[in-house]
């Protein structure tokens, strides 16, 4: 077990906002929960898959919606409506807590994305839960059947779900892992495009070779290796590459982004033109909450499941989707998906063609010179 300091956790979410692939939630809303949680006097302990109890109980609790910014509009829809002081995960959590008569041993973050694992660990540290060092995704997502959980059949039932405003819904049981997207997406439309989940209830002997164990610490250690880059005046996106097994895929001016929030998702595109070595070619990408696919001069380059991580090179920092705007210089690297994504299984869940792409995944380091 591991007891996590301020830093430890501030280079754990940036670590994790690098692998949310322009997804994943606010970072700085994330940094505000751990600063929330300490504040109280609350911790944060980090164990090994290996250290937890086969009996132990643990439950999955996150944010579902989109990254877009609010807009007046979206508020006055939800003006007449109380606010809670909680957040949703934790009512989620506690929701199902209630519903199976127990208190359960600890959280695993549902992705790594700099809002969204912070939900899972402010979960852990309020509720005095274990954080276990393990994730079904490795990186950000869209959907809630792009997990490993999915992969090995692992029901995603009973769930819970809770809003800000006080709504709370216990589903004992759906169809499968897509029904329960689309049943939270639009519980998730209804509720300010936001709303808390606790899924995945089991015991630990059943999770075992089901999620990536591993994964808080890797998220760690590229957090680290940022702020290192940064500290010493390097460029992160090119020291991330270098230590993560990554690659350089391109460096340009942003020409145009547009995005729009469609049933729950942010949706959009990012438009690049080529400076230095990359002068005279073009990149796009779309993205789906995260980056999805990458085309470089019309041909298509990277694909999900590997990663494609957008740097604000000015600020020397990983973007959000929503925030990258025309004129910004970035920096986009590539890193290989876990080993998980690349099986038949997962690339039928998590692949290009889910997204309705007509393309065969290419792993990264195949497609490099």
């Amino acid at each position: 077990m591991k007891l996590l300091e301020r830093q430890d956790l501030y280079d754990i979410l940036y670590g994790c906002t690098i692998l949310g692939t322009g997804g994943g939630g606010s970072l700085q809303k994330g940094l505000a929960l751990i600063d929330d949680a300490l504040q109280k006097g609350k911790q944060f302990r980090l164990v090994d898959f290996a250290e937890v109890p086969d009996d132990a109980w643990i439950a999955t609790p996150y944010i579902c919606g989109s990254v877009s910014p609010s807009t007046p509009e979206l508020e006055a829809q939800y003006a007449g409506l109380p606010k809670l002081d909680e957040p949703e995960p934790y009512l989620a959590y506690r929701a199902l807590e209630a519903y199976f008569g127990r208190e359960f041993y600890g959280v695993i973050s549902t992705e790594l994305g700099g809002g969204n694992t912070a939900e899972a660990l402010y979960v852990a540290a309020l509720l005095d839960r274990y954080i276990i060092d393990a994730d079904p995704a490795g990186r950000s997502v869209p959907e809630l059947q792009h997990s490993t959980y999915c992969i090995y059949d692992l029901p995603i039932y009973p769930l819970a779900c809770a809003n800000q405003f006080g709504d709370v819904a216990v589903l004992p049981k759906v169809v499968n892992d897509l029904r329960a997207e689309a049943l939270v997406r639009a519980m998730a439309v209804v509720s300010k495009n936001r709303i808390g989940v606790a899924d995945h209830p089991a015991q630990a002997k059943q999770l075992r070779g089901a999620v990536i164990t591993g994964a808080i610490s890797r998220a760690w250690e590229i957090g680290k290796t940022f702020r290192a880059a940064k500290e010493s005046g390097l460029s992160a996106a090119a020291q991330i590459a270098l230590t993560a097994g990554g690659f350089l895929l391109f460096k340009g001016v942003v020409t145009r982004h547009a995005f729009d929030t469609f049933e729950g998702f942010t949706i959009g595109d990012i438009y690049l033109s080529g400076e230095g070595e990359f002068s005279g070619s073009d990149y796009h990408i779309w993205f789906k909450n995260e980056n999805i696919v990458s085309w470089r001069d019309g041909k298509v380059d990277v694909t999900v499941p590997d990663l494609i991580c957008v740097f604000d090179e000015e600020a020397n920092e990983p973007v959000l989707n929503p925030y990258c705007r025309e004129g910004m210089s970035v920096t986009v690297i590539g890193l290989p998906a876990p080993a998980q994504w690349r099986t038949p299984r997962g690339l039928e869940l998590f692949g290009p063609r889910h997204f309705g792409f007509d393309v065969e995944y290419q792993p990264i380091e195949k497609s490099r010179p």
